[in-house]
């Protein structure tokens, strides 16, 4: 029960009236989260199974795809997964031609990632699925709400990892792009 309760240390800084008047829409924003997230993955998982990939194989590609030459510690920290679990999903990646690793040129036991033309098409493919649906999602909302969109899950993000996920995806500091 402990560590349930220490996770949420920043919680526990912000004003109690603050939190107390959301904590009435928690529950509410938890399900739908659980709901979205489901239907969010449903159309790229069905693209996946084809190939015999999970979840964890989209998530290699799409950081692979975005980031060429991003190295497996790296990758390892975005994903924060073990060593182990990545080997498995990378092996298969690159046995069937989605992905290559190749030396750093500076340090050869660095290994870098890149994906084939088949990763990127089949990346590219993933994130037209999962763009189709936000993209219905946001069809009517005006910029503000989109930025409000953005923000609020920006802030969902651990603030110890914000810096790292803004470096990685080119949002600001406020989730912003």
């Amino acid at each position: 029960m402990a560590d349930v309760i220490s996770a949420g240390d920043d919680v526990a800084a912000a004003s109690a009236p603050a939190l107390e008047a959301a904590s009435g829409a928690a529950y509410d924003i938890i399900e739908l989260l659980f709901f979205a997230y489901r239907d969010f993955v449903r159309d790229a998982d069905e693209a996946l199974a084809v190939y015999g990939f999970g979840r964890a194989h989209h998530r290699v590609l799409h950081f692979v795809d975005r980031n060429p030459g991003l190295r497996v510690t790296e990758l390892l920290d975005i994903l924060k997964i073990t060593k182990q679990s990545l080997g498995r999903v990378l092996r298969e990646l690159v046995d069937k031609g989605f992905i290559v690793q190749r030396e750093g040129e500076a340090d050869r036991r660095q290994r870098l990632l890149y994906v084939t033309d088949r990763g990127d098409r089949l990346a590219r493919e993933l994130a037209r699925l999962q763009g189709r649906r936000v993209a219905r999602a946001l069809v009517d909302a005006e910029p503000a709400e989109r930025d409000a969109v953005k923000r609020f899950l920006f802030e969902i993000i651990d603030p110890e990892e914000r810096g790292k996920v803004s470096r990685l995806s080119g949002f600001g500091a406020d989730g912003r792009r």
